[in-house]
């Protein structure tokens, strides 16, 4: 009988091997997708063309423009009077975070979820970032690593949202805006290394050393104080030089970018002098940390809309909090007066999270109430954020051969740029997004 067994043992293994060795039948080809309109922005030339053809083939971008031929076995989507732009890239977002009217409820909510279970709210804030027309987004900061898991899932297609990046845990100093709230240690364990807080030269190597472990893509820093948090002045510089230059060298080392979270002044000039990527926020930055900004190719990534925010809601906040908002939204507006008469390099990025998710595009429309021209302000997502983040070689514009990162919004978009708010159609890497 046993003979019998491992005969038919050996045939199953037989028919198994072969089955492996035989030529996987491969998936048919998806057909073409051409997305038509009235008008298109390709994020690169700042002019508006009409009409707006653009041939998508698998993930990619076949051809673009009003002669572009038409396959025909092609899927034609036509959106009539609409514009049709790059997909939306947002190089500040907290995506793994969620947002709440009473920041007091939202923060201790937060800190006691569990990660599996915050995981679940993350995708959530992905997709309605998604459907925002943010197909791309810079996470810079998270607890217990959810934007690396979530990153993963996405890349997986287990899960809805755009193209991440991710920091992991932002870096900073005990007691700084990166660093957990003053809990009683012997209630709640104060964060270490692993999470991202460190002292000294040799601390901070190590805690981007532990962020790059575990699957960081980018190093966020806490150079200054933030307004969302208890402790902190907002403006005081948290990194010392030496601190600084070590996560500096040690993530350039690795080829990942570093974004600075500086409203102060002396902060910023601090990271800039160390050879940092870019400044998120800027609240106070003066014109002469601006000028070293424009000379060095630093970028600024502003989140005015965050600015709006807080200071809107600044009597919900606690009391601290509250006179911090009103501070560095008010300098903000200087700042990026000073910012634009400079040229100081731009990127798209709204701190999601302190506001609800899904708004992301409304920073079009408050950079523009600024004095920007509308082409300019996209093109802050476009080939600002492409280009600080090292993607625009696959990203941000509408050209041949690039990923079909496409959003679609009602009418000219040059005349009325809120019409990003309201995306009509949307498509990352190719494939259609759900709007509902």
């Amino acid at each position: 009988m046993k003979y019998r067994f491992a005969s038919l043992a050996a045939g199953l293994l037989l028919a198994l091997s072969a089955q492996a060795q035989a030529p996987a039948a491969k998936a048919p080809a998806p057909k073409p997708l051409v997305l038509k309109a009235a008008h298109l922005f390709d994020g690169r030339s700042g002019a508006l063309v009409s009409p707006g053809i653009v041939v998508v083939q698998g993930e990619r971008i076949a051809a673009v423009g009003a002669n572009a031929a038409i396959p025909a076995d092609a899927k034609v989507v036509d959106l009539g009077d609409a514009t049709l732009l790059p997909g939306f890239i947002d190089a500040h977002t907290h995506i793994a975070s969620d947002h709440n009217d009473d920041w007091a409820q939202g923060f201790y909510e937060g800190m006691l979820r569990f990660p599996v279970e915050q995981s679940f709210h993350a995708e959530r804030n992905a997709r309605a970032t998604l459907r925002a027309g943010v197909t791309t987004v810079r996470e810079v900061g998270a607890s217990d690593f959810v934007d690396v898991a979530l990153r993963n899932a996405i890349n997986q297609h287990i899960a809805e949202g755009p193209t991440m990046l991710v920091a992991a845990h932002a870096i900073g100093s005990t007691g700084g805006h990166c660093d957990s709230s003053p809990m009683p240690p012997d209630k709640v364990k104060p964060s270490g290394i692993l999470e991202g807080v460190c002292n000294g030269p040799e601390q901070c190597r190590a805690a981007v050393r532990e962020q790059m472990k575990y699957g960081a893509d980018v190093i966020k820093i806490c150079a200054s104080g933030g307004v969302l948090s208890e402790a902190d002045p907002v403006d005081v510089p948290q990194l010392t030089p030496e601190e600084l230059k070590a996560i500096m060298s040690e993530a350039h080392a690795w080829r990942r970018k570093v974004a600075a979270h500086a409203h102060g002044d002396l902060a910023a000039k601090l990271a800039v002098e160390a050879g940092v990527d870019s400044i998120e926020h800027g609240s106070f930055l003066t014109p002469a940390t601006l000028q070293l900004m424009k000379q060095k190719g630093v970028y600024l990534v502003p989140t005015r809309m965050t600015q709006e925010w807080v200071l809107a809601k600044a009597d919900t906040y606690p009391p601290k909090i509250a006179g911090k908002a009103r501070a560095a939204a008010t300098a903000h507006t200087d700042m990026m007066k000073n910012a634009l008469k400079i040229g100081v390099l731009m990127a798209f990025g709204t701190d999601a999270a302190v506001y609800p998710h899904g708004k992301n595009a409304e920073e079009f429309g408050d950079l523009v109430a600024l004095g920007m021209t509308p082409a300019t302000a996209l093109m802050t997502s476009s080939i600002g954020s492409a280009k600080l983040l090292g993607i625009d070689a696959d990203t941000g514009t509408l050209e041949a051969g690039k990923y079909a990162d496409i959003v679609a919004v009602p009418g000219d978009v040059l005349k009325n740029v809120r019409a990003t708010e309201k995306p009509l159609y949307v498509v990352k890497h190719g494939e259609s997004v759900r709007m509902e």
